[in-house]
């Protein structure tokens, strides 16, 4: 998963960026809201957290130009103001969440799993296909009950198919949305990961189809084992 950070307090951006790290995301980051509102206006993000209070362009302001211009990604925003107000004008201008500062990063990257999930159709911490479990809290994987030992890239990978499972995903967007913005990006290097991914998992969920890009069956279907995947 890849996310935006949009945060003109230079410590609490580097802190926020630091944690998302940490628990696994991809995290690009912006200090003002010109900069904010062009990364949100042409990267693909799937979700962004985005401070009220920014020089050059407010949040709200930012977030009013990104819905009118159809960006659809999750948006939980930051604010230091207790007025409800405020709370209700970044609701009103297409805001998902909200926190207000000062806050417990805990609960920041709770809210933001519970984003990211509702945006692809999941309502649960876990998400099941097959004998394959991710438990998007610990970031911890488990097949048939057993703990699987992934690298940072190959849950990032894992995790996106699964949030996104039933539909095929292409090279192009696994690349968008695993990678931030200053990573050298190679879509052949997916294909790498991929490979690594079914070995460790040792289950032939992820399906290759040729010419498109990766697919893991929904999770009432992935029980089923599928028809033999083409490898390229």
């Amino acid at each position: 998963m890849r996310l935006l950070v949009v945060e003109d307090d230079k410590d609490l951006n580097r802190q926020i960026v630091q944690a998302l790290g940490q628990a696994g995301y991809a995290v690009d980051r912006a200090f003002d809201g010109e900069e904010g509102h062009f990364l949100g206006e042409t990267e693909p993000y799937d979700v962004v957290v985005l401070d009220i209070g920014l020089p050059k362009m407010d949040g709200v302001a930012v977030l009013e130009a990104w819905r009118k211009g159809g960006r659809t990604m999750p948006v939980l925003i930051l604010t230091a103001r207790d007025s409800w107000s405020e709370k209700v004008k970044g609701f009103d201008a297409g805001a998902d969440d909200y926190v207000t500062k000062p806050f417990h990063m805990e609960e920041l990257l709770a809210r933001l799993r519970a984003l990211t999930r509702r945006a692809t159709g999941h309502a649960s911490a876990e998400i099941v296909c097959g004998p394959v479990r991710l438990d998007t809290k610990s970031g911890r994987v488990h097949v048939e009950g057993v703990a699987i030992r992934l690298t940072s890239h190959e849950y990032r990978l894992l995790a996106y198919l699964m949030h996104h499972s039933g539909r095929v995903v292409s090279r192009t967007e696994i690349v968008e949305h695993l990678y931030d913005q200053d990573f050298d990006r190679d879509s052949n290097t997916v294909e790498v990961f991929v490979g690594r991914l079914r070995k460790k998992l040792g289950v032939d969920i992820i399906q290759t189809v040729r010419g498109l890009g990766y697919l893991i069956a929904p999770p009432d279907e992935a029980g089923a084992r599928p028809e033999k995947a083409s490898r390229v």
